[in-house]
């Protein structure tokens, strides 16, 4: 049997992936803290969770998550995702490129109560702008 923190962090990827509320209320602690790389303030509860993926289908209308890897201790969660979708909105400033995007994620979640209360998010935001050509690769010039 999966230990009971996989099984909600694959009930959240099944939040994350429909942008399903609901869902989300099944997961997301009122009180949860989500620490961003776009913001100096946490975002907060399932509103502020909602405002990430806003963010990210405004950009990337059918991107999906895919829960690669795990560790676990504790009442903490190490996850690595690897997301992916096609930049069709505006992005950080970045005019939709039509161009698909495959990028890795690092998040570090804390649970208490089988409900998510802490989340760090590390996306590979670099890989990213790189791909919709934000940014010129190294040695380009």
């Amino acid at each position: 049997m999966a230990h009971p923190l996989l099984q909600r962090m694959h009930r959240f990827v099944e939040f994350i992936n429909s942008d399903d509320e609901t869902i989300g209320k099944e997961v997301v602690s009122e009180t949860a803290v989500f620490h961003v790389p776009f913001s100096d303030n946490p975002l907060q509860g399932l509103p502020g969770y909602m405002q990430i993926l806003g963010l990210m289908r405004s950009a990337y209308p059918d991107i999906q998550w895919v829960l690669d890897d795990t560790v676990i201790e504790n009442d903490r969660v190490v996850a690595q995702f690897t997301l992916h979708g096609t930049h069709e909105g505006e992005f950080f400033g970045v005019p939709a490129s039509g161009k698909k995007i495959h990028a890795r994620a690092m998040n570090i979640y804390r649970f208490a109560n089988g409900m998510i209360v802490e989340e760090t998010g590390l996306p590979d935001l670099f890989g990213i702008m790189l791909q919709i050509g934000a940014i010129k690769p190294p040695g380009t010039g």
